[in-house]
């Protein structure tokens, strides 16, 4: 894994090692969506990752689909994150807040305005979501206007701009898991027959603005962008074109000079290797239940440059110090990886040191 710990640059930042904190929906936000008060010690125990990536960050109302989870949009969000930030930077590390818009993967119970979900078509993804009742069906969306598109895109434009001034080193822009911008890519999703649905180019057009408008606000090398190919989160499916939409939507991110391409690997390897010739600049490559010695094997073959590490990091705050001298891992606990109390499940996974401590 030699390589795993060598530096590289990743837009305007030089990162330690190769390895990266995956965003993971925690749920621990203020009922405001401020950052909870555990929030900067959590990512601060794990800023020995060489890039931390939040967990999803609504840009606004909207974009909230989950209780607990954080905004972007407000002064007293920029406050927040902006103490977490600082945490991470005095312990050395590098921190993208991901902006994450859920789109129709919502409900009105939570969300602060409590009003309908939005998304590209009113289509239903035909799931369920946790609510303070308890699960619910998600109701069908109401679809956006061209007017509401526009807004939409001035809300990440905003958002972005707002992580930057709470300090965040970038953003991370969620296009993946079968939340709004993936409900734009996708064939069952986005049924509209104007100039942001239908053909591929079309379906690929609201990912792209999105991108140039916060690219424009806060530049390219403080911009990543993750996908999910393949996907059926959210209900979603891709289609026949799925792929097409794909290599069509990189080619157009790769002219923008973004920081980076986060893939969520699902399967398709053919697909990856044609993203990975046609993206020029650093990619991300998460592949999901890989074992732990094949970590570094994308590293070693060429086709990624980083390599996000999910439930791993979350129960291992020292997860790099393990790694590097072979330490036992902590499992995760899974009751509390969306919702617990204070530290419980959050903060208090022990260190590889506390632990030889304790053991004597």
């Amino acid at each position: 894994m030699n390589k795993l710990w060598s530096k590289t640059r990743l837009g305007r930042m030089e990162l330690s090692n190769r390895l990266a904190m995956a965003p993971m929906t925690r749920s621990r936000a203020q009922e405001d969506g401020t950052p909870g008060e555990l929030t900067s010690l959590y990512y601060a125990q794990r800023a020995s990752m060489g890039l931390l990536i939040t967990e999803g960050t609504q840009p606004s109302d909207d974009g909230q689909g989950y209780l607990g989870s954080p905004g972007i949009y407000t002064d007293k969000h920029i406050e927040g994150w902006r103490k977490v930030t600082d945490a991470v930077h005095e312990a050395g590390g590098f921190m993208f807040i991901q902006l994450m818009h859920v789109g129709r993967m919502s409900h009105p119970d939570n969300t602060p305005h409590h009003r309908q979900p939005v998304a590209p078509s009113a289509i239903a993804p035909a799931a369920q979501m946790f609510t303070a009742k308890g699960m619910q069906d998600v109701p069908v969306p109401r679809e956006l206007s061209e007017a509401d598109i526009q807004a939409t895109i001035e809300d990440f434009r905003r958002a972005a701009a707002a992580a930057v001034e709470a300090g965040a080193d970038g953003v991370e822009i969620h296009g993946a898991n079968g939340y709004l911008i993936n409900q734009f890519l996708s064939e069952n999703s986005n049924r509209r027959t104007d100039s942001y649905g239908g053909s591929v180019e079309n379906r690929a057009r609201f990912a792209i603005e999105v991108t140039k408008a916060i690219v424009e606000e806060i530049g390219a090398d403080r911009t990543g962008f993750r996908i999910s190919p393949g996907t059926t989160l959210g209900g979603i499916d891709e289609g026949e074109q799925g792929s097409e939409v794909y290599r069509y939507l990189v080619k157009q991110l790769a002219q923008l000079d973004l920081a980076y391409l986060h893939v969520m690997h699902l399967g398709n390897e053919a697909l990856l290797r044609e993203i990975r010739s046609l993206w020029p600049n650093p990619l991300l490559v998460n592949r999901a239940g890989r074992a732990l010695e094949d970590l570094s094997v994308d590293l070693d073959n060429g086709l990624a440059d980083v390599v996000p590490v999910g439930v791993w990091s979350l129960a291992n705050p020292d997860f790099v110090e393990r790694l590097k001298v072979g330490f036992p891992l902590n499992e995760a606990d899974r009751v509390t990886l969306y919702f617990g109390n204070g530290s419980e499940g959050y903060t208090d996974y022990p260190t590889m040191k506390e632990l030889k401590s304790q053991n004597g």
